[in-house]
Parts: structure tokens; C-alpha cells; sequence
């Protein structure tokens, strides 16, 4: 990043620039050449050869990533989009339970399962929301007990993405009576006898959560993660490894069309004549931008060796809220052609425009409500004190 934010004043623009203060490496830079080298003897690689070569996950310790730092995963992705090269699709498995894996995990589990989740061949999910514990988590009540060689598992958890296509899940289960030191950490065969999925269909008509249900499944005893009572504290892992994205992300969880994909197809159309319209796209501009420096300045404490600041929490609800907004113009720029299911802005192909517009109600939703992370935000951003207990006696009157 150069040069001066428009409209700054001198101070403001020197505290922009050392807010967001990197530039990529030039074309001949040594590392945009290995990679380049490595893409002509592989132009076309599978998931297996992505992940054998450290390219999936670039910013994993070898043998599984590259020890790359900031810049050189920057590098890496702006060369295997120039390619055309996508990594595999493994959401769970590569932002979640690998990390988690890694840090807590055996050296037989890292063996056992860190290669083909990164190639995409053993699919992951999450059992950790349930019924009775979704914002408080700690409060779950599936349970987890010992019998010999083996965890016996009974409980029920909801809202799990890819359940009824995972191989794996990592659960949390209470294995004693503390809150918090009673759950301990799992992996979890999605084929295992006692587990029953059934899908959570969405208005878009197709499924991607559901509710699982476990009874008496058997967990060999070597598919703890970690040791027993330390789930919690993974659990907060795994929750806090949502990795830093250091390229555009899509405006559905970092996938599908983004923002300036949408305004791409009002430039293409010869731009909107309504004001309103007009004004919308403005705006729509302007959030992506933010987030884009948000996430441009998250990188650049990454490469100055800074720990992460606010900006993740706060990018979390700013994110989540801009995709409703993308998808929401998009449907308005189809007019009344948008009441209908193939109905894509200003008489473009539909695409994934109707999908992600229904979709899109559950972005403030999933991975914390923005109610909860406005909160998380106020008392632990801003040092705002918590909200009062809603079971709290009223004084008299």
C-alpha cells in the first residue's frame, strides 16, 4: 500500500500508512518464481499434490504447510489465482479442526488425518452447538463416558454444516461435572454406529446444517484430542481459529460473489439510472473497502509480528452484515424479475444470486449471532460493562 488515503489530512494519512504499510513483492521476487515453477510442472494439480506441497494451508508448520509468513502467503494465493489453481474446499477441516489437531493433537492423529483433510478427501463438521447450548456453549449436555478402550457417547447437537456428507467431526462432550474442566475434546466418526443425521432443509430448498443425534456411539479411547477435561479450552481454539483471509473474500462466509463482483455486472450493463440504485452501489462500494483495509491491516500487524487487535471481531459483524446488503442489491437490481427464482440483477443469469440472497439471512446468524458478537464487542473491545442478568430481582417500585 502507497500513496495517500484520499481525503486524509497529513497526520491521518502517516497513521493510515502505518496502519496498512506492505507491499507484495515484484514479479522476479524468488518465491513468486518457486511457486511459478512448481505451477508449469503442475498445471492442473489435484487436492492430493496441493497438500503434499505445502500449498493448502501455506502458513501451517512442515510437513504439512510451508512456514509461510504473511507476505509469502499473499504471494502463494495471488499466484494460484493468476493460475486459475483453487485449493480444496474443506471449511471445517482446514479453518478448524487441523489447527486445533496441530496444536493438541498426537503425533499418530497428525499423521492419520492432516493430509487428506487438506487434500479434501475426508470432509469435516463441527459437533458443538446443541439445543439447550448455543450461546453459552459450556452449558452442553452430551455426554461422554468411559468404557474401557472406549468413549460412550449420548447427546444430540444442532446446526451442524456437511454433517450428512463428513467423515469426521470434532466434538466436545461433558466427561465430568465442571462447566468448564468437565468436556473434553473428540474426533468423531460420522459413520459410527448409534449416530443419526437428519437435515435442517433451508427456505433456499437445499440443506447444509442439521441435528445429530448420538446414541451410545463408540469413540475409541486414541480419538481424544488432547487430554480429558482440557475440551473447553480447545473448544476456544478451534472458535478463534478462523484464519486471517489475505485475499477478497466472497460475500457468503468468504465464498461466492462478492461485492465487486455485483458492481462488475452494473459496469458491464452500462450502469443504473436510478439515484437510489445509484447511491446503494455507492455504499456497497464503500463497506467493501472498509473491509478490505480491515483486513489489509490485520496482515500488516501480522508482518510487523503484532497479535490480532479488534478489527477480527469487529470485521466478524461488519462482514456478516454487508453480505445481506450484496445479495439484497442484487435482488433489487432484477426488478420485479426478482420475484422469481432465476431472476439475476439487471437480466444476467441468475448464477447463485437467488440462492445467496435466501441464503443470506443466515449470516448474522451462524458462527455467533451479531447480537452476541456486538456484545463480545462492547465488554471486551470496549470495556463496556455486561448486560444485567435478565433473572435479576427488579428493585421495588
Amino acid at each position: 500500500m502507497a500513496g495517500r488515503a484520499a481525503g486524509c489530512g497529513p497526520d491521518q494519512a502517516g497513521a493510515y500508512r502505518r496502519a496498512v504499510d506492505f507491499e507484495l513483492p515484484p514479479d522476479d521476487d524468488p518465491r513468486r518464481i518457486e511457486i511459478r515453477r512448481w505451477l508449469a510442472e503442475h498445471p492442473s494439480p489435484t487436492g492430493r499434490e496441493l497438500a503434499e506441497a505445502g500449498l493448502v494451508a501455506p502458513h501451517w508448520p512442515r510437513p504439512w504447510g510451508l512456514d509461510a509468513d504473511p507476505i509469502h502467503q499473499l504471494i502463494i494465493d495471488d499466484e494460484l489465482r493468476r493460475a486459475g489453481v483453487q485449493r480444496p474446499v474443506n471449511m471445517i477441516g482446514i479453518g478448524w479442526a487441523g489447527p486445533t489437531i496441530l496444536m493438541a493433537g498426537t503425533e499418530e492423529q497428525k499423521q492419520r488425518y492432516l493430509l487428506p483433510l487438506l487434500a479434501g478427501e475426508e470432509i469435516w463438521c463441527q459437533l458443538f452447538s446443541e439445543p439447550g447450548a448455543g450461546s453459552d456453549l459450556a452449558a452442553l449436555s452430551t455426554r461422554a463416558e468411559l468404557d474401557g478402550d472406549e468413549w460412550v457417547v449420548n447427546g444430540q447437537k444442532i446446526w451442524t454444516s456437511l454433517a450428512h456428507e463428513a467423515a469426521f467431526g470434532i466434538l466436545i462432550a461433558r466427561t465430568g461435572p465442571d462447566k468448564h474442566r468437565g468436556i473434553s475434546y473428540f474426533i468423531c466418526p460420522m459413520d459410527a454406529p448409534g449416530i443419526t443425521i437428519r437435515p435442517i432443509v433451508e427456505m433456499t430448498g437445499a440443506h447444509t446444517f442439521n441435528e445429530v443425534f448420538l446414541d451410545d456411539v463408540r469413540i475409541p479411547a486414541e480419538n481424544i484430542v488432547g487430554e480429558p477435561g482440557d475440551g473447553w479450552r480447545l473448544a476456544k481454539v478451534t472458535l478463534a481459529n478462523e484464519r486471517v483471509s489475505l485475499s477478497s473474500g466472497g460475500a457468503l462466509w468468504g465464498m461466492g460473489p462478492s461485492a465487486r463482483d455485483l458492481i462488475d455486472l452494473v459496469r458491464e450493463a452500462g450502469g443504473v439510472d436510478d439515484p437510489v440504485l445509484r447511491s446503494r452501489l455507492v455504499d456497497l462500494h464503500i463497506e467493501s473497502e472498509i473491509l478490505r483495509l480491515i483486513r489489509l491491516r490485520t496482515v500488516s500487524a501480522a508482518v510487523r509480528g503484532e497479535a490480532p487487535g479488534p478489527e477480527a471481531s469487529i470485521r466478524k459483524v461488519l462482514a456478516d452484515e454487508h453480505g445481506q446488503h450484496v445479495f439484497e442489491l442484487a435482488k433489487d437490481l432484477a426488478g420485479a424479475h426478482g420475484m422469481l427464482t432465476d431472476g439475476g440483477p439487471l437480466g444476467r443469469p441468475v448464477g447463485v444470486w437467488h440462492h445467496g440472497f435466501l441464503f443470506s439471512r443466515a449470516l448474522t446468524i451462524g458462527g455467533g449471532t451479531a447480537e452476541v458478537q456486538r456484545n463480545i464487542i462492547g465488554e471486551r473491545v470496549l470495556g463496556l460493562p455486561p448486560e444485567p442478568d435478565v433473572e435479576a430481582p427488579r428493585p421495588a417500585a
